[in-house]
């Protein structure tokens, strides 16, 4: 999900486990762990986006890199209160070196271009470690360094686990999946039940972590403003899983009343909210996508837009390294199109299209642009354009979540 939501829980986490014993301390770090797995994205500036796309929530975001990261990260922690320059520093390079490999590893099991493997692996490893560095110079500039009771390592470390474990485990409620099992199985686990952006699950839960914070700590009140954000936060993930069970029985209810056969099908919320729903049927020669409100007077969905696939298109690329990586990533709920100067845009149909078109290339949400050079493909991400009337098109949105 978004970084506020992911440093929200993380916060909340670290208050849970350390709070009565580090303060906002703990808060910081749980944040901070809450951000770790994100910093994957830091291989975008020194590789392709298709090798980027594929590291994007892989060993980061697995339960491998949960399991062994905080052992390493929780020592340098307890090494930044209370120690000497010279230990601190020999504990960051020896973390940095610890990290490094584990992002290394990571990529090297990748479809990733070799030259980069090592590349990834710094700029990902030195980014992780920019977060304790700034913490370690904010303790020296400090003139009054806040109170707290001397922890060890381990007790940090306990803390970094949850507050990084938790962060995949939420990421996998969404739609682009998490690779829980990287460095042994690409996999992407994705339940598909929340959207990746959802105000009504993170703005109570972050209220209530800015007043625990602002409260003393150990104070019995504190504890239980955090636990009712993240009381609220965790009903409202429930009542998403309970949306996406029945929206799945309409949408099988409303192709079988259609007369669609189809092999499979997906449901997804649309940004911002869990009231408007997509879903996509894949059927032999193309997809059907459909749309349905919890607001709806009917329980269907009264109109499904057919989407040709065009796999045929890309017949001849089969084997091709990117082809194989975007389809592996659209979960093959994937189209072709033809652009207006003979090349193909690929296009991920678990997002949808704005305003629920599919007419244009610039109409589909996720997309790539495809360019064939001496046999091989290159793939460029395509965006969005705004609609001709962004203002209207977002009131028509929120007419249709009210089930207009």
């Amino acid at each position: 999900m978004d970084s506020i939501t992911q440093i929200t829980l993380g916060a909340a986490v670290g208050e849970v486990v350390l709070g009565k014993k580090a303060g906002n301390r703990a808060m910081l770090w749980g944040a901070i762990g809450g951000t770790i797995p994100d910093l994957d994205v830091i291989a975008n500036a020194v590789t392709d986006d298709i090798s980027a796309l594929a590291f994007h929530r892989a060993i980061t975001h697995s339960f491998t890199f949960a399991f062994v990261a905080p052992i390493a990260l929780g020592y340098l922690v307890h090494r930044l209160y209370g120690s000497e320059n010279s230990v601190f520093w020999r504990t960051m390079g020896l973390t940095g070196l610890f990290l490094f490999a584990l992002t290394f590893l990571g990529a090297i099991f990748m479809p990733i271009p070799p030259w980069d493997v090592g590349k990834i692996g710094l700029v990902v490893s030195g980014s992780i470690l920019i977060l304790p560095l700034v913490v370690w110079l904010r303790e020296k500039i400090r003139r009054h360094p806040s109170k707290s009771e001397p922890l060890g390592w381990r007790s940090w470390s306990w803390l970094l686990f949850w507050a990084i474990l938790t962060h995949p485990l939420l990421d996998a409620c969404t739609t682009f999946g998490t690779q829980l099992f990287q460095p042994f199985w690409d996999y992407r686990v994705a339940f598909n039940n929340i959207s990746v952006a959802d105000p009504f699950y993170t703005l109570p839960f972050l209220i209530c972590v800015i007043i625990a914070s602002i409260m003393t700590r150990g104070k019995r009140s504190r504890t239980l403003v955090n636990y009712i954000g993240i009381g609220i936060s965790s009903a409202y993930m429930l009542f998403c899983f309970y949306n996406k069970f029945r929206v799945n029985r309409i949408f099988e209810q409303s192709l079988q009343r259609e007369g669609i056969a189809y092999e499979r099908y997906m449901t997804t919320p649309l940004i911002l909210n869990n009231i408007l729903w997509q879903g996509v049927a894949e059927g032999d020669t193309a997809y059907y996508h459909g749309m349905y409100s919890l607001l709806d007077k009917e329980p269907r969905i009264l109109q499904f837009n057919t989407i040709p696939k065009n796999h045929e298109l890309l017949a001849l690329y089969a084997d091709d390294r990117t082809v194989k990586i975007l389809r592996w990533f659209s979960d093959e709920y994937w189209s072709v199109m033809v652009l207006p100067d003979g090349t193909l845009q690929m296009n991920d149909l678990r997002y949808g299209s704005i305003g629920e078109r599919f007419d244009k290339p610039t109409d589909y949400i996720f997309s790539f642009h495809l360019k064939e050079e001496n046999g091989v493909i290159h793939a460029q991400e395509g965006h969005a354009g705004p609609p001709d009337d962004a203002e209207g098109a977002f009131q028509e949105l929120i007419e249709r979540i009210k089930g207009k």
